[in-house]
């Protein structure tokens, strides 16, 4: 018995120590971050007992979208700006960014990741990525520290990285265009979760499928627990 609470101490220790990043792309599904995956993500970390930070880029998002609608704004909103609506106004420049100070770093979904994140909604696998966004991702990989990414945005690894594994659910048109970038995809339901061990990335389908907000809890419940395993 007390080997096991030895055992159960240590881990929540480790759990303690751990600070994560979290990169938005705005705030709303059709032009931005995805806000249940980002708080669900948010509570996720919290629960394990992570410190996470939240970093979006200082930029102006692709459009404005009238979520009642659908259609198109005519006005302007800044990526960062919107971004601290769903986290209470902390809020970090993507181009301040430092891998050294987190141990993982993970990204909602949301029209945003594809749409001012990068261009996956336009150009597929031709896609281009911001490109703090880009050497952010790069430098976790280089230092060996896990990359999560939920919905939409496991796209954006697949476009900075090619031959990862991961998912985005069951879309065919997606995953033909992950895969026209190198990438090798594992088709998901809810809940479930993709485990890229040799490359240190987790990624989940969220809202990619036709599914609720108690499903998108797990699936980044279960991310967050994944990423704190391979910190590990």
């Amino acid at each position: 018995m007390w080997s096991i609470q030895i055992v159960t101490n240590h881990v929540e220790r480790l759990k303690m120590s751990k600070t994560v990043a979290v990169i938005l792309s705005g705030c709303g599904v059709f032009d931005g971050a995805e806000i249940h995956e980002s708080v669900c993500t948010f509570l996720a970390l919290d629960k394990a007992g992570v410190t996470y930070s939240v970093f979006a880029p200082d930029m102006d998002q692709h459009h404005v979208i009238n979520h009642i609608t659908g259609e198109e704004m005519d006005e302007t909103r800044n990526v960062m700006v919107e971004a601290a609506r769903i986290s209470r106004g902390a809020i970090n420049d993507l181009a301040d960014f430092d891998e050294e100070e987190f141990d993982a770093v993970i990204l909602p979904g949301g029209f945003g990741a594809a749409k001012n994140l990068s261009t996956f909604a336009f150009d597929g696998a031709d896609a281009d990525v911001n490109e703090d966004l880009r050497e952010a991702l790069q430098a976790m990989k280089r230092a060996g520290k896990p990359i999560g990414a939920l919905c939409i945005s496991p796209a954006i690894l697949a476009s900075v990285f090619g031959d990862v594994l991961l998912t985005v659910g069951s879309d065919e048109a997606t995953i033909e265009e992950l895969e026209a970038c190198g990438a090798r995809h594992q088709v998901t339901g809810n809940d479930e979760i993709v485990i890229d061990t040799a490359n240190k990335i987790v990624t989940s389908p969220c809202y990619m499928l036709d599914t609720s907000i108690k499903h998108i809890a797990i699936g980044a419940e279960k991310t967050v627990d994944a990423l704190l395993k391979l910190c590990a």
